[in-house]
């Protein structure tokens, strides 16, 4: 778009500025494997038009990715999305999913920089890829609530059974979620930060 003989450059949309009651800021990281529903989290729950790097699945990554699911997916994240959301009129969130292909994994240490905490979303088809999911955010000390993504032909488990198959210490939360509705995405982002506190609070005893 060609900007010259304009006085003015377009600027953010009226409804994506930061709130002026706002008073604190935090950044929430979205993890998971490939496929378990990182963007469509971010894109549900964002009050402001969520910032997408999605490009076109194509046959290059044939043997190299993840390749659960391309039967419906044709598009996957390379670099991050990004959101936001206020949880109270003082409060804001800063939503950044990662990417989930391993081999774009190495984006992940700039995205953990400076976040308060972390989702991980669990897809019960593929427990497995969580693993090292967790791993990275243990490694890193960023403090994690796990939310169980609900795919119609996805088993369900009792909580207790998916603490003891993921190898979860009592204390981290386990929620069951839609990414697709608003507030089951809201509800997740409520259950890390009540989480947060608590571990804040801990902190300040010891």
């Amino acid at each position: 778009m060609d900007f010259k003989g304009s006085d003015t450059v377009p600027g953010p949309r009226t409804e994506d500025h930061l709130p002026h009651s706002t008073t604190a800021a935090a950044k929430i990281v979205i993890v998971g494997g490939f496929g378990v529903g990182k963007t469509t989290m971010v894109g549900s729950v964002s009050e402001i038009r969520p910032l997408t790097t999605e490009e076109t699945m194509t046959q290059a990554g044939i043997g190299v990715d993840d390749d659960y699911g391309s039967e419906t997916k044709t598009a996957t994240t390379v670099a991050m999305d990004f959101g936001r959301i206020r949880i109270t009129e003082q409060i804001v969130l800063y939503l950044f999913g990662t990417p989930g292909q391993e081999r774009f994994w190495f984006l992940w240490n700039g995205l953990f920089e400076g976040a308060l905490g972390a989702v991980v979303l669990v897809d019960t088809r593929r427990l497995e890829v969580s693993f090292e999911v967790m791993g990275r955010l243990e490694e890193r000390g960023v403090p994690f609530v796990v939310a169980v993504n609900t795919f119609p032909d996805g088993p369900r488990y009792p909580v207790d059974d998916l603490r003891s198959a993921l190898d979860l210490p009592s204390e981290v939360p386990i929620i069951e979620c839609d990414v697709r509705r608003r507030a089951s995405s809201r509800d997740v982002l409520m259950t890390l930060m009540r989480f947060l506190h608590s571990l804040a609070l801990t902190r300040s005893l010891t």
